[in-house]
C-alpha cells in the first residue's frame, strides 16, 4: 500500500454519517458500572459538534506514516484535514453523506455520494469505515452489533465491532464532557492511532 492510498484510507475512516444513539451492544465484564455507562452514553451522545487538533498514524503491511489531523465536525457536515509525511503535503476531506470530496494536494480532487464508495474507488476495498463518528467520543455506531469493556470509570475500555477492535488508553475532560484523548484501531493487518491534543466539543442539535 503506497503513501497515497494510505492517506486516502486515514481520512475516509476518519469520515462517517450520523444517525440514532440506540445500539446493539453486549458489555463484557469489566471494571465499569453499566448504569454510569448509559448515563455517560446519553450525555456524549447529544454532542454533534466539535473541533478537533491531533495527530493519526497508520500502519500497513506494505507502508507506514503519520500526520497532524484537524477535524471540524457540525452534525452530518465534515471538514477533515491531514497534513504532513501522511500526506507528502496535504488533503483535505469534505462534504455530508451523498456528496463527498477528497482533495489531494498536487494530485486532484474525487467525488462519491459516501466514504464507503470513496475507498471503494480510490483504494478496491470493501471496510465498514463509517463508524469513527461515534468512536472518536467514545461510543460503539448503533447500527451495528458490538462487544464492549468498560474501564474503572465506566467508559470504554475495549470495543469490538465489525471486525474492527478499538482500544481507548486515555480520556480527557473538557467542558463537562469526558472524551478520548489516545485511542487505536486494528482490522486485518491495519492499524490507526489517533491522539488527540485539542478537544472542542460543541452541542448544535436543536
Amino acid at each position: 500500500m503506497s503513501l497515497r492510498p494510505l492517506l486516502v484510507l486515514a481520512l475516509i475512516t476518519l469520515l462517517a454519517g450520523c444517525s440514532g444513539l440506540s445500539t446493539r451492544e453486549s458489555v463484557e465484564q469489566g471494571l465499569g458500572d453499566p448504569a454510569r455507562w448509559q448515563a455517560h452514553k446519553q450525555q456524549i451522545g447529544t454532542l454533534d459538534g466539535w473541533q478537533i487538533n491531533g495527530k493519526v498514524g497508520i500502519r500497513a503491511p506494505r507502508d507506514s506514516g503519520s500526520g497532524t489531523l484537524f477535524w471540524l465536525q457540525r452534525q452530518d457536515y465534515a471538514d477533515i484535514r491531514l497534513s504532513g509525511p501522511l500526506g507528502r503535503g496535504a488533503a483535505r476531506l469534505t462534504g455530508r453523506p451523498g456528496k463527498i470530496e477528497l482533495e489531494v494536494a498536487n494530485q486532484g480532487r474525487y467525488q462519491a455520494e459516501s466514504p464507503e464508495e470513496l475507498l471503494q474507488q480510490q483504494l478496491g476495498l470493501n471496510l465498514p469505515v463509517s463508524h469513527l463518528l461515534w468512536w472518536i467520543r467514545g461510543l460503539p455506531a448503533p447500527d451495528s452489533k458490538s462487544r464492549i469493556t468498560l474501564d474503572a470509570d465506566s467508559r470504554l475500555a475495549q470495543l469490538s465491532q465489525d471486525g474492527w477492535e478499538v482500544s481507548y488508553t486515555r480520556y480527557a475532560e473538557q467542558d463537562g464532557y469526558w472524551l478520548p484523548e489516545r485511542l487505536r484501531l486494528e482490522s486485518h493487518d491495519i492499524q490507526v492511532t489517533l491522539v488527540i491534543k485539542d478537544w472542542q466539543p460543541r452541542h448544535l442539535g436543536q
